[in-house]
């Protein structure tokens, strides 16, 4: 449904103009259509920061083109590197065995294309500002920078892992947004518990007047739905979705990976 996110260009290395490494943006993947549109929006952004280097979407799972098509067509554009960056906010299943199997395979396939893979996104405390950003514009909507009057209590909710780690950075994440605001905060997790129902009951009981769902989340979908459904009573903020923030770690994530990589092959 969504072609593939493209900008190509030639610097000079050397002496001799060769492509810079491709960016080969990966994200999850859902049956609903508006993550994929959300996430070709947010590597659309990307990719108009460098328009010097291609920048590729990709998808783990269940939307097109998936990870093997990216990289075929960035071998047949003639790349002998591309970073792949997994657009993923925590360090789970996805990162550390899924997306790695299928670039082993895809070096198998395409033995003269280097392909590194760069750290996830994480609790970057740029995202955290941007999560603080979308609760304030949920609560007033007409002054994104307004301070909440009464005592708020803040939900920060995630998807959810079969990792214990994995789902403890998300309570980092809570961690960081109440030392930046003040804020009571609580995790809760659309797949597991707790769940947001229990983590509002949490904040009810340490003294919140005022309880806001904010969705540590790349994109809307299934999940997200699921929170709404599940505590309508309650404000919902707007996922994290195109962002300058995102947009920056995105290529921060690039430049260490390609500087980690030559620094080994030097």
């Amino acid at each position: 449904m969504f072609g593939p996110v493209r900008v190509t260009a030639a610097t000079p290395i050397g002496g001799y103009a060769e492509p810079r490494p491709a960016l080969i943006a990966v994200a999850h993947g859902s049956r609903d259509p508006r993550s994929a549109a959300t996430m070709s929006a947010v590597v659309a952004d990307i990719a108009a920061a460098r328009p010097d280097i291609d920048v590729r979407l990709a998808f783990l799972d269940l939307n097109a083109p998936s990870v093997e098509q990216v990289v075929n067509a960035v071998a047949a554009q003639g790349h002998t590197h591309a970073v792949v960056a997994p657009l993923l906010l925590g360090s789970a299943y996805h990162a550390r065995v899924d997306l790695p199997g299928m670039l082993a395979a895809a070096r198998t396939a395409h033995p003269q294309l280097v392909l590194t893979q760069a750290d996830v996104l994480g609790p970057d405390p740029r995202l955290i500002t941007t999560l603080r950003d979308r609760t304030l514009t949920a609560l007033c909507p007409a002054a994104g920078d307004a301070r909440p009057r009464q005592r708020l209590g803040v939900v920060v909710a995630a998807v959810g892992a079969a990792s214990t780690a994995a789902n403890a950075r998300t309570s980092e994440v809570a961690r960081q947004l109440a030392a930046m605001t003040g804020w009571l905060t609580e995790v809760c997790f659309a797949t597991t518990e707790p769940s947001v129902t229990q983590a509002i009951s949490r904040l009810r009981a340490r003294g919140a007047e005022g309880v806001l769902v904010a969705p540590w989340f790349l994109a809307p979908g299934l999940l997200t739905d699921r929170l709404v459904a599940a505590a309508p009573e309650v404000v919902h903020a707007q996922v994290i979705g195109p962002d300058t923030a995102l947009t920056e770690i995105v290529w921060d994530r690039y430049d260490t990976a390609l500087s980690s990589a030559l620094s080994l092959s030097a």
